[in-house]
């Protein structure tokens, strides 16, 4: 395994393993014992970085989520895990009530909302801590400085370690850390965004918002990141759900460019090169890119964790990058 450090202040920045491993349905389409083997062969490679929500999974169950969170808790405490495992949670998508969504009747980012959240996530995890807890999508009805200073509060007293935001635009990001800024507090220093060696449109309009799809690393967000040292992006969907190698998972509108057919196709150029799957080498495109991300990767089996976690030790010649960057 690599790792990488996030976070900057030695109090709370934290080391992990460069590829992250998503636990969205753990507890709901993954069954607890599967999720458990998952976890486990996860940290037996060596694996220090998983991430959840409050939310996950409400729309596998009618519930209004917490199930991956409470898998992970029961896993915590029955392997004894401690500080050695970054746990990493979101807040503000999870609906208030049972049927309903995160776009008609989600918690939202308020001070209140936040602080309930926070008491939710961190009794199913079994922490006292949370290691980092993110804003998981923008609540229009709350103020922004109300968000940063509930957010910055928690680091303060010590129930939340790192900063994190996820599906906000990137003017709204870095309005959030200026003010963070200007008012002495810790403010978000990981970005976790739709992220793929093919780019997701940003033009077609989302459930969130009219302009756009907000919740993908566009051209603003990867240059804010390549400017700002103590920024780390962390990367969901990074396999687009098996688009890549599925013909039962087609792209769909949302990756529909002029240049997917030769992006495909360089993509698979380069596995028969390197000898490794397409899902492998996107994976090590994104760790030794030039403003690198840490893969978040969900998987159903311990056969396909370990075809993700084989990337980790899979280094692209140069020759090999430069074929897929032209195109």
């Amino acid at each position: 395994m690599k790792y990488r450090t996030i976070g900057m202040d030695p109090a709370t920045r934290r080391e992990v393993s460069v590829l992250s491993l998503g636990a969205m349905l753990f507890g709901t389409l993954t069954e607890e014992r599967t999720a458990f083997a998952i976890l486990d062969r996860y940290v037996e490679a060596g694996g220090t970085f998983v991430d959840t929500s409050d939310n996950y999974a409400y729309w596998q169950t009618g519930s209004v989520g917490g199930e991956s969170e409470t898998v992970l808790g029961n896993w915590r405490r029955s392997r004894g895990i401690g500080d050695e495992v970054v746990i990493a949670t979101k807040l503000g998508a999870a609906p208030l009530a049972p049927g309903t969504g995160y776009v008609d009747n989600a918690e939202g980012l308020s001070a209140a909302a936040i602080r309930a959240a926070v008491a939710g996530s961190t009794a199913r995890l079994g922490m006292e801590r949370l290691d980092l807890l993110y804003a998981h999508i923008p609540d229009p009805k709350v103020e922004l400085a109300e968000t940063v200073r509930g957010f910055g509060a928690l680091v303060n007293e010590g129930t939340v370690g790192l900063l994190g935001v996820s599906n906000h635009w990137a003017w709204q990001v870095e309005r959030a850390r200026a003010l963070a800024r200007a008012a002495g507090l810790p403010g978000y220093e990981v970005l976790q965004y739709q992220h793929s060696y093919l780019r997701h449109r940003t033009d077609l309009p989302s459930a969130l918002s009219p302009d756009g799809e907000l919740g993908t690393a566009d051209g603003n967000l990867l240059s804010m990141v390549r400017a700002e040292r103590d920024l780390t992006l962390v990367a969901y969907s990074p396999l687009l759900g098996g688009a890549y190698v599925r013909d039962d998972k087609p792209l769909g509108a949302g990756h529909d460019h002029g240049s997917t057919q030769a992006r495909l196709a360089a993509l698979r150029d380069v596995a028969k090169s390197a000898g490794a799957t397409v899902n492998q080498v996107v994976l090590a495109w994104m760790t030794g890119a030039e403003v690198p991300a840490l893969p978040l990767v969900g998987a159903s089996s311990v056969a396909q964790l370990d075809e993700s976690l084989a990337a980790v030790d899979l280094v692209l010649t140069p020759e090999e990058r430069a074929r897929l960057d032209a195109v």
